[in-house]
């Protein structure tokens, strides 16, 4: 296994296999393998009812989690994929999170569903992000329109290091889904509970947006240059885990950063990033700073310029 695999944890439930299904439609586009995991802790005792507790034998559970993964994978056979599978007993995050030192991407469910499900994605959809060494992805309950592919894709833009690592790996999948994409920078200056109150009255919003603005092409044209992409680019007045929940309703895949500074900062280790991942409806990928030679889907620049759209400041 290595950086041509996206590794996917599994537990059985819809949900982590919706997430496989995500991640196989990434990999069949990018010409990845698929790694199958399910972790699963062996708990000391159970109730036993009236005779009382007893005692898990570990091989019963291994088993469980065998077919899991087996009946996972079974369910991409039919996509031409190198499809491989592991279980391993200890902590799902932790086990993830060690893939994803060598892995493209790893993905997960956002919550169990019972039975081996909650062993395996408890508290993963937040420790994952928050620690991953690749980009990690984190995709929801499926809903009437299907995720994959992807044709519209959104990302936060806020000119850090990790922001830029968003849109190199956005522009990579929209370029390999043939996908619009939206860069959007939120400013909380009058909308929502962070709104910056404190700004003298004289201060002109509209030229604060403008500048925003300027701020987005200054770190989305770089990346762009010799690709032909549709990027709308928008500068809102608002929270920006509010803006970009809200945006996941219209869209079909999130980007963001893992760490900002100021609109979208944070998003992984503090509040605005849990909000995030609770609230969207699409799947979101998280890509770390420190993964700045590590692209979910890497292509090439084709010939051609990329596009500019929709560049209108936006107030919320």
């Amino acid at each position: 296994m290595g950086q041509d695999t996206i590794v996917v944890g599994v537990d059985g439930s819809d949900i982590s296999l919706g997430a496989l299904d995500w991640a196989a439609g990434v990999a069949k586009a990018r010409g990845l393998s698929v790694h199958i995991v399910c972790a699963y802790r062996l708990p000391s005792y159970i109730a036993g009812g009236r005779a009382g507790s007893v005692v898990i034998d570990e091989q019963t559970v291994r088993e469980g989690a065998q077919a899991v993964v087996s009946d996972a994978a079974a369910t991409i056979n039919d996509r031409g994929l190198e499809v491989t599978t592991e279980v391993n007993p200890g902590d799902a995050s932790g086990i993830l999170i060690e893939h994803s030192k060598d892995a493209r991407a790893v993905v997960c469910g956002t919550r169990g569903g019972g039975g081996f499900a909650d062993r395996l994605l408890g508290a993963v959809p937040s420790a994952v992000p928050a620690h991953a060494f690749s980009p990690a992805v984190v995709v929801p309950a499926a809903r009437d329109e299907p995720f994959m592919p992807p044709r519209r894709i959104a990302v936060g833009v806020d000119g850090s290091p990790s922001a830029k690592q968003a849109v190199t790996t956005t522009l990579a999948l929209a370029e390999a889904f043939d996908a619009e994409v939206h860069a959007v920078a939120a400013v909380p200056l009058t909308a929502g509970a962070s709104a910056m109150a404190w700004l003298p009255s004289t201060v002109d919003h509209e030229e604060i947006l403008r500048d925003v603005r300027v701020s987005i092409d200054e770190v989305v044209d770089p990346i762009l240059a010799g690709r032909d992409i549709t990027v709308h680019r928008q500068a809102v007045d608002g929270n920006p885990a509010a803006v970009l929940a809200e945006l996941s309703e219209q869209v079909d895949l999130l980007v963001v950063g893992t760490r900002g500074r100021g609109g979208f900062a944070g998003l992984v280790m503090g509040s605005t990033s849990q909000a995030v991942l609770n609230h969207a409806t699409c799947p979101v990928i998280v890509t770390p700073t420190r993964a700045t030679d590590v692209e979910i889907a890497p292509a090439a620049p084709t010939p051609g310029k990329g596009t500019a759209a929709g560049g209108e400041q936006v107030a919320g």
